[in-house]
């Protein structure tokens, strides 16, 4: 934003610090009003033809302005991918506490990696692993949905969630009439 001499155009529409419309004037005449009131003139639609200048305080302007952004980025919340890094021996206890800081971890709105590492001859049985990561999916389910399938890098078994819920399925519902007993009983072996 260009404010004072640093105006280029020849003639300006001028509006004064009321926001009156004071209407087309040279760069001078415009910069000689802004001086008497002890502002700035400041250029606020340079792309119009002539340029639109305010009269203002240009200082206090440009702190507002910072204020606002500052104030727009709190507003903000940046997602951000949290951890969980298990092991296949984990004890059970353990795993509640991880499961209880990734439901925490999602229901603040981020996204939640779940880590299982295998060492040494845990490589010889990574379905106890993919059981563990499995079982906090299937925890998790109501308030997250997994990003993608599981998937093993060399030792690490991974998957991200995100928060968010899966659509409930519904399942068959067994209608309990005595119909339907009677049926299942009276069947030859």
């Amino acid at each position: 934003m260009k404010a004072n001499r640093e105006i280029r155009a020849p003639k300006v529409r001028v509006i004064s610090q009321t926001g009156e419309q004071i209407g087309i004037i040279s760069i001078q005449e415009a910069l000689a009003r802004a001086e008497e009131a002890g502002l700035d003139l400041v250029e606020i639609v340079p792309g119009s033809s002539p340029p639109v200048c305010k009269i203002m305080n240009y200082g206090k302007f440009r702190y507002d302005q910072t204020k606002r952004e500052k104030e727009n980025k709190k507003a903000q919340h940046q997602i951000r991918v949290k951890e969980i890094k298990i092991k296949p021996n984990i004890d059970e206890n353990d795993l509640n506490t991880k499961l209880r800081h990734a439901r925490d971890f999602i229901q603040k709105g981020n996204k939640v990696k779940i880590t299982c590492t295998f060492r040494g001859r845990e490589m010889m049985h990574p379905e106890i692993g993919e059981k563990l990561v499995q079982k906090l999916c299937d925890e998790l389910d109501e308030i997250a949905i997994p990003e993608a399938p599981m998937k093993m890098f060399g030792r690490i078994l991974n998957v991200v969630l995100a928060p968010g819920s899966k659509k409930k399925k519904e399942t068959p519902k067994r209608s309990s009439s005595p119909e339907d007993a009677d049926s299942t009983e009276q069947q030859p072996n």
